[in-house]
């Protein structure tokens, strides 16, 4: 079966860009700030759909409801009614609203879905950072003050960031992209997110966009201080209960699926011949279970991130 692949949903967000057409070659809708491209997404207001090949115009929902076996694998007949993923590029522009997902401890109580995430470091402007888990010291009391005031950012632990990094991301850790991030982003299939602090601006209608305040700090987790980024050139990058994410540098072709499983293949440098088919940085293509071809560099070496279900 050939590599799977599916039409990139984009988002207009006011923090995005263009990025994704001047550096990855993308073709971009109208002149609008495009801040997310969703990869692979099964949800009921939004579904991938199949780009191309005999599965041509079939949703991600129906590969997982009824092609399950064949595409993903026998191990995940009893994995729950939607694809357990979203997978998106993230273009940040501007830097984004600081933010937190609830755990699944909270977010019942909330009405909202648990969403833990990570992030891998497509490419870096000069001076890019982020904004991960609590700085050194700040207790709830505090934070919430300066919330109160407008002025949390001294409270938000800073990291510079460089191509090749990642960091893993939990529900229930203060998080912020700042500007000249481009992402590769894995998450649980959720798109509960509460907005903190917006840095005061105004969203795209010209006014301030809404904020949840009463949710971040049920769902903020007050012990997370001073996390760091990863710079692994091979070897696993995440390993949790919902996704496993290794890195890997191909110098010739290989078979990248755990026995009797999918794999999603993320090109991260270089470009990969799958197929009969050339994928270059930022492209996604899934592997199935059942007679997929090997993939490797198509000229000199490329690396790739492979991304799997426990």
């Amino acid at each position: 079966m050939s590599p799977i692949t599916f039409a990139p949903l984009y988002q207009e967000r006011i923090w995005g860009g263009r990025t994704l057409a001047t550096r990855l070659g993308r073709s971009l809708p109208g002149s609008q700030l495009v801040g997310e491209a969703w990869e692979l997404v099964d949800r009921p207001e939004v579904q991938s759909v199949v780009a191309e090949g005999p599965l041509h115009g079939k949703t991600l929902h129906d590969l997982w409801t009824n092609h399950r076996t064949e595409i993903f694998g026998a191990c995940h007949q009893h994995s729950g009614p939607r694809f357990p993923l979203l997978c998106k590029l993230l273009d940040a522009r501007d830097r984004l609203s600081v933010q937190v997902h609830p755990p699944a401890a909270v977010a019942p109580q909330l009405q909202g879905e648990p969403k833990t995430e990570m992030w891998y470091f497509l490419a870096c402007d000069p001076g890019s950072r982020i904004y991960a888990g609590l700085s050194a010291g700040t207790t709830r009391a505090a934070f919430e003050e300066k919330l109160g005031r407008g002025e949390i950012e001294e409270c938000l632990h800073v990291l510079p960031t460089r191509e090749g990094d990642s960091i893993f991301i939990p529900s229930g850790r203060l998080h912020a992209i700042g500007e000249g991030n481009l992402i590769v982003e894995i998450q649980q299939n959720s798109d509960t997110t509460y907005r903190v602090f917006d840095w005061n601006r105004m969203g795209l209608d010209g006014k301030p966009r809404d904020l949840h305040l009463a949710e971040s700090l049920l769902s903020t987790d007050f012990n997370d201080f001073t996390p760091s980024l990863a710079h692994t050139e091979t070897g696993v990058i995440a390993d949790c209960d919902h996704f496993r994410v290794e890195k890997k540098n191909l110098s010739a072709p290989e078979d990248l699926r755990p026995a009797g499983d999918f794999a999603l293949i993320t090109v991260v440098g270089g470009s990969a011949l799958c197929g009969g088919r050339t994928f270059s940085a930022g492209d996604f293509f899934l592997l199935p279970a059942v007679e997929a071809p090997p993939a490797g560099p198509a000229r000199g070496n490329c690396s790739v991130l492979v991304t799997t279900i426990p």
